[in-house]
């Protein structure tokens, strides 16, 4: 207890340095209050598009995309207004009237010379891994995006905040700088460092006038420091409020939103006692969701039902029993060892409740627990018998084919569960070639279910992010993506 008032203690005045003024309004086109805004992490690569830095762009709404996510993560108009496929070919018409923050006019141009930055990019944003794309005007506001293979997703992969549209001026030879040259309701007006940034409202945007004045953000990596501002009146509102604060706040100051993040027991299915579907069974049946969900969420989880959780609404809706599992076989005191890591505080912790549960089916467990970076290699050289991974179920494009793909396919890159088996690499190659939209929701639950059906992975819960809002704030997004944040109609009463 002594520890966390003496973090809230030296918190407060290091977050009021920067907020000082932020509840009152500016000259930013006058009226309205700028919201003040705590986040987790400091950017690391200067605020670039090109990096994980996009996702703070857009939760700011100063960095727009041609295409935007709905939440069943189909592709809605945004700087594009319409596309249309023809083979390997997209075109998409570009808004007309739409300003840059410098006050440059949006054209296709713009949009072929921030495409071809990311695609040239090293490393390249992740959502064009492995994907060759080649982007044109096709006149003034028509975009011409071309790739080397017939590709259904192209809408959902520009949704990417790491492909966003900035101003010429944004690109240096080697750098991009977002300060001034985005599209969106608020203005990136100065960036300090791994410390602050400050945003005003962009009065000449394109979707109408925002309610807020301006943004004022400060990077506070502490969760504790993080919930104290929030408790102390010094931030509107907190990313990632850790479960251990959740409940030093009042309820109406935090909202739990579903993350499409699922911790998952993965089975090694080539060597060791797993290679049994009896034992992949047995140890299904032994484990119990619910009370880890409890000890070690408190609560703030969801158990799963299935690879997908509620951050995909849809994936509940179409999924049905699984059926033509293997039967369970006795354990019979066969010795596995589950290796996890440290670098989230749940998964030892988890780690050692399903060490109880297995045991008490019948297993001898041994746990390995080392930080991730030095337990990784041998987690896909499969070393351990079993992996506890806290794995995220949607990459950038908002579709979880590329992770079924990735974790289960025979040759999939992130195969911990050394899985080779016909019928689900039959599923996945289906499910990838079906157009976006319910088709393919379809077939993504049916590869869903034929990796379950071998038994090579245990999903147990799906995570929650905790968001806290201040009881005056209004109109902040709750995004299980993490893409959104602060919208036109976010304010500060």
């Amino acid at each position: 207890m002594l520890a966390a008032v003496s973090a809230t203690a030296i918190a407060i005045p290091a977050l009021s340095g920067c907020f000082a003024s932020s509840a009152t309004s500016d000259g930013a086109g006058g009226g309205g209050k700028r919201i003040r805004v705590a986040m987790m992490q400091p950017p690391r690569s200067g605020l670039s598009p090109l990096s994980d830095d996009a996702f703070k762009l857009s939760r700011w709404s100063t960095a727009e995309t041609l295409v935007r996510l709905d939440a069943e993560g189909d592709a809605q108009p945004m700087l594009a207004t319409n596309w249309r496929q023809d083979g390997r070919t997209w075109n998409f018409d570009l808004r007309e009237g739409v300003t840059f923050h410098d006050g440059t006019k949006l054209t296709a141009a713009d949009v072929v010379r921030s495409l071809r930055r990311a695609a040239h990019a090293s490393p390249k944003p992740r959502i064009l891994d492995g994907v060759e794309m080649d982007v044109a005007a096709n006149g003034t506001h028509t975009v011409r995006v071309t790739t080397a293979d017939v590709d259904p997703l192209v809408p959902q992969r520009l949704s990417s905040p790491q492909l966003s549209i900035l101003a010429a001026k944004a690109y240096g030879k080697k750098t991009v700088n977002p300060v001034g040259t985005g599209t969106g309701p608020f203005t990136l007006t100065r960036s300090g460092g791994t410390s602050f940034a400050t945003l005003d409202r962009y009065d000449h945007y394109w979707g109408g006038r925002a309610k807020a004045a301006g943004i004022d953000v400060k990077y506070v990596p502490d969760g504790t420091a993080r919930a104290a501002a929030l408790r102390s009146g010094e931030a509107d509102i907190v990313e990632a409020i850790p479960v251990a604060q959740a409940s030093l706040l009042a309820e109406n100051q935090i909202t739990e939103v579903p993350m499409p993040r699922t911790n998952t027991l993965y089975l090694n299915t080539e060597s060791g006692p797993f290679r049994k579907a009896g034992l992949r069974a047995a140890a299904r049946e032994a484990i119990d969701a619910r009370s880890i969900v409890k000890g070690v969420y408190e609560g703030r989880a969801d158990v799963a039902d299935g690879l997908l959780g509620p951050a995909l609404p849809w994936a509940g809706k179409l999924r049905s029993e699984v059926t033509g599992r293997a039967k369970t076989a006795d354990p019979d005191g066969a010795e596995i060892t589950i290796g996890t890591f440290t670098d989230r505080a749940e998964l030892p912790e988890a780690a050692a409740v399903l060490q109880q549960q297995l045991q008490k089916a019948g297993f001898k467990v041994k746990l390995e627990i080392r930080e991730y970076a030095n337990i990784e290699a041998d987690a896909l050289e499969g070393k351990f018998d079993a992996f506890i991974l806290s794995r995220a179920t949607i990459l950038d494009s908002g579709d979880p084919a590329a992770y079924l793909y990735s974790d289960f396919a025979s040759d999939g890159s992130f195969n911990i569960a050394q899985l080779a088996d016909a019928g689900v690499d039959a599923a996945l190659d289906k499910a990838g070639e079906m157009p976006a939209g319910d088709k393919r929701r379809r077939g993504i639950i049916a590869a869903e279910a034929a990796v379950l059906k071998t038994g090579a992975a245990i999903p147990m819960l799906h995570e929650r992010v905790i968001q806290g809002d201040a009881t005056n704030v209004a109109g902040s997004v709750k995004d299980p993506r993490e893409r959104e944040l602060i919208g036109l109609d976010t304010y500060v009463k």
